[in-house]
């Protein structure tokens, strides 16, 4: 496949696992706490590797292992994992502009492979919407070394999650590792205010049954983020508009707002 990509696509390919790189320490621990919890469940060694491999979400896997311990339903352990996945919907919308020209296998194996440093990490990029050479190559040069690096460190998990013992508290160690990519995509104060109403809605929410806190955290940070952007988009156009008119008013231009004054001219 390598030898079969144009030199702009393995250039962009070699561009994405650089990219990536400042995040492998992150994904390691995340993966191998993941691989330890899942050594010391009621799963055995081959239903471990098994969704390690095929579910390959870290959240969500934490968040069922208890539901099974408990031998709960299964439509129980399925809800609960696509509650704490609803923020997938909004990667997947963010990423539709520029895979959407894709036949629908592709565009599920790209969703399948992103994740939430890698959306992040894509979406800062200057890509058009649409086909855009290397753009696809970069995508993938992330979610290889994502995947790559999540399935070593799980597997080491699961396999010498015994020598690891519980008073280490592995799960904050992996939790601590997240909080300077969370950090670095704080760009803006839309975004501060939608992390501040999603920790406070995640925290009260935290007893809630199924994980619901988490969706609801999403849809809050949705909701503040968007309220932001339209309060500064308003304020910005006030300070436009207040600056139109000081500027009539000093030069005694009557001209409405938008409009140029009539005369001559070609």
């Amino acid at each position: 496949m390598l030898l079969r990509l144009s030199d702009l696509d393995r250039r962009a390919l070699r561009d994405g696992y650089r990219q990536y790189s400042p995040s492998l320490m992150a994904m390691l621990s995340w993966g191998l706490v993941t691989g330890i919890a899942m050594s010391k469940s009621v799963l055995t060694v081959p239903q471990a590797l098994a969704m390690s491999l095929l579910v390959y979400a870290g959240s969500s896997q934490l968040a069922v292992l208890p539901l099974l311990a408990a031998k709960l339903p299964v439509w129980t352990v399925l809800l609960t994992a696509a509650m704490v996945n609803t923020r997938f919907l909004i990667f997947s919308a963010g990423l539709t502009p520029h895979f959407s020209y894709h036949p629908l296998w592709r565009r599920m194996l790209i969703g399948f492979f992103n994740g939430d440093i890698i959306y992040l990490m894509f979406m800062r990029q200057p890509f058009k919407a649409g086909f855009e050479p290397g753009k696809e190559a970069f995508f993938w040069g992330m979610a290889i070394l994502s995947w790559l690096s999540w399935q070593v460190s799980s597997v080491v998990g699961i396999l010498l999650g015994s020598v690891f013992p519980d008073s280490w508290g592995l799960e904050l160690a992996g939790t601590l590792a997240l909080i300077p990519i969370m950090v670095s995509a704080l760009a803006g104060r839309s975004t501060v205010v939608a992390a501040l109403v999603a920790s406070v809605v995640a925290i009260a929410g935290y007893h809630l049954p199924y994980r619901l806190g988490l969706p609801l955290a999403v849809l809050a940070a949705l909701a503040g983020g968007l309220g932001t952007d339209h309060l500064i988009e308003r304020a910005d156009l006030r300070r436009i508009r207040a600056h139109a008119a000081t500027h009539a008013a000093t030069h005694g231009d009557s001209a409405p707002l938008g409009r140029p004054e009539s005369g001559g001219g070609a």
